[in-house]
């Protein structure tokens, strides 16, 4: 199986990467299944409907997110009644939505994704490890071909999920800080890691953001509106190959297309 992970989608730029790019991108390299982060989807922050539907309209099967998911709160509904949307699985007991779930991808072959947020540098929530541990072994009992996006600042808290997973899913993939990292490689146990998969949208930009004003910020400390930037447009993700059999990874490789 053949999976493409893209990274945090920015924005109207991020959306037009998606448009524009994801659909020849699968059919020229035989995807089977696209997930991706957009919690920045909507205006550079959260994700409401027309916008989430514009990536599920394109090619992408599932949504990842992390802290920005509840910036919209119309999303609420919706990602209460659409698996294809997953908030991080570590939010409290009752949050809406769902953290991980399993869908067909082809001759009803199955697959599992699982969100999680970090905890070193964010919000705190409930531990990321032991609610990823939770959802794969409930997803398990349908699918051994799993993937794990961990949504989180620190990459030792990144690295050490990959650790913890190795050899129980095919792959764990960061997102949150919008720079690709070249780390990526086939953990001992066989499975594939990356600490960031990095950002679809204008990279011309401070992380998707207005260059002058993420500089003016850091000038002057004061409140300042950050919009989106619009130039050198980019997809940014991985390629993962996974044995169907042992739901493990055989190949993992770094994506960088510009618009």
């Amino acid at each position: 199986m053949k999976i493409l992970f893209i990274g945090d989608i920015v924005g109207e730029p991020g959306r037009r990467a998606i448009s524009e790019i994801l659909p020849n991108l699968k059919k020229s390299k035989g995807i089977d299944f696209v997930i991706a982060n957009g919690e920045n989807v909507a205006g550079g922050s959260g994700i409401t409907e027309s916008t989430a539907d514009v990536l599920l309209n394109n090619g992408v099967n599932v949504i990842t997110s992390g802290d920005h998911i509840w910036r919209r709160k119309e999303i609420c509904k919706r990602i209460s009644e659409d698996k294809r949307i997953l908030r991080p699985a570590n939010y409290p007991f009752g949050t809406p939505g769902n953290g991980g779930a399993v869908y067909t991808v082809k001759d009803k072959l199955k697959m599992g994704v699982v969100n999680v947020q970090g905890r070193v540098f964010m919000k705190e929530l409930d531990c990321p490890f032991r609610a990823a541990k939770r959802e794969i072994d409930n997803l398990r009992k349908q699918t051994k071909i799993i993937l794990v996006d961990i949504h989180a600042e620190a990459t030792s808290e990144k690295i050490a999920l990959g650790i913890y997973l190795d050899g129980m899913v095919s792959a764990v993939g960061g997102t949150h800080t919008h720079v690709q990292t070249a780390d990526e490689k086939i953990l001992p146990k066989g499975t594939a890691y990356i600490t960031d998969i990095g950002m679809t949208g204008p990279h011309d930009s401070v992380l998707g953001r207005r260059k002058d004003k993420a500089v003016e910020r850091f000038l002057t400390n004061m409140p300042v509106r950050f919009p989106v930037a619009k130039n050198d447009i980019r997809l940014q993700g991985v390629f993962i190959e996974i044995n169907e059999e042992t739901g493990l990874a055989k190949n993992i490789a770094r994506i960088n297309v510009e618009a």
